[in-house]
């Protein structure tokens, strides 16, 4: 028997598509975020030992858990015959549109990149932790796993295995915030995708298409007014809002107190706003009244938008 050696990572919550990149552009946060521990061990193939933190009835098949799932590939991938155990410490609920699924994945990867001495670049890592978010989705889409990765504000394209994953890093403007609310309820992503509509019309698509060209333009020339005059979904938020109860009057605070834009985060049910430093906390105070008196409670994080990817911890 050897000396068994652990890693532990960290991966943060997100916020996915940022109202006019649905799919494609996303940005990490400062707050919540999951753990996992990557143990070396004598025992074949990869097993969940633990589950804890804010949620504790995760799947502990290889095959069913974000985490682990994750790890398949890249084990088959890189011809590693050690064993490995998981264990897994949930920050972030289920169901928050806060990207839970992909920080677990996220963290599984790097803790194994480090613990396995494999030295494999963040794209490649990604790739893999695609694996283990596309459980919860239909579709591989970055929009989470990328900035969970590398934090700050990322674009990327869909990550289809075997073809070439791209992620851009956006400049972030100076000061710029995002409030997060997560109210009290849970809505599962696949339900989230199944009520939106196949088809689109052209006019929305241009109008949406600006929009997104807009807020990367605006972000590029360090643009806050530019921002605030592009950042809204007109496509799938309209489609969404009903499942988040008070959404509309939540968004309405949030521009009320200075937001630049308010939308909703991921499939929801958080909600987030991009602001300037000196408004954030006028507007997480004014939204976070909204959902306390339609969902009975909700929490809330005030964040930097260029915030930090995952790290070993």
């Amino acid at each position: 028997m050897h000396r068994m050696k652990s890693v532990t990572a960290f991966a943060p919550a997100t916020i996915g598509n940022v109202a006019v990149g649905f799919d494609v552009l996303g940005h990490a946060i400062v707050g919540p975020g999951d753990r996992v521990t990557v143990t070396l061990t004598d025992s074949d193939g990869i097993e969940i030992t633990d589950v804890s933190g804010v949620v504790s009835d995760l799947p502990t098949d290889p095959y069913d858990n974000t985490a682990s799932r994750a790890l398949l590939r890249m084990i088959e991938d890189n011809e590693i015959a050690q064993g490995i155990s998981l264990s897994i410490d949930k920050g972030i609920p289920l169901g928050s549109g806060m990207g839970g699924s992909a920080a677990s994945a996220v963290a599984a990867v790097v803790a194994a990149n480090a613990v396995l001495g494999l030295d494999l670049d963040p794209l490649t890592l990604i790739g893999y932790a695609l694996d283990g978010e596309a459980l919860t989705s239909t579709a591989r889409n970055a929009d989470n796993v990328a900035p969970c990765m590398l934090g700050g504000l990322i674009l990327s394209n869909m990550g289809t295995v075997g073809a070439e994953l791209q992620c851009i890093s956006i400049p972030v403007p100076d000061k710029l915030i995002a409030v997060v609310l997560h109210p009290n309820i849970e809505i599962q992503t696949r339900a989230a995708r199944k009520i939106l509509g196949d088809t689109v019309s052209l006019r929305s698509h241009v109008q949406q298409s600006a929009a997104h060209a807009l807020l990367i333009a605006a972000c590029y020339e360090n643009n806050l007014d530019l921002i605030g005059s592009c950042l809204e979904d007109i496509v799938i938020e309209p489609q969404r809002k009903s499942l988040i109860p008070g959404f509309d009057d939540a968004k309405a605070a949030a521009l009320d107190h200075g937001a630049l834009g308010c939308s909703i985060s991921g499939s929801g049910p958080a909600v987030f706003a991009w602001c300037r430093s000196a408004d954030s906390q006028n507007i997480a105070a004014a939204m976070k009244q909204v959902f306390d008196e339609r969902n009975g409670s909700s929490e809330f994080w005030v964040s930097p938008v260029n915030a930090p990817g995952a790290c070993i911890v």
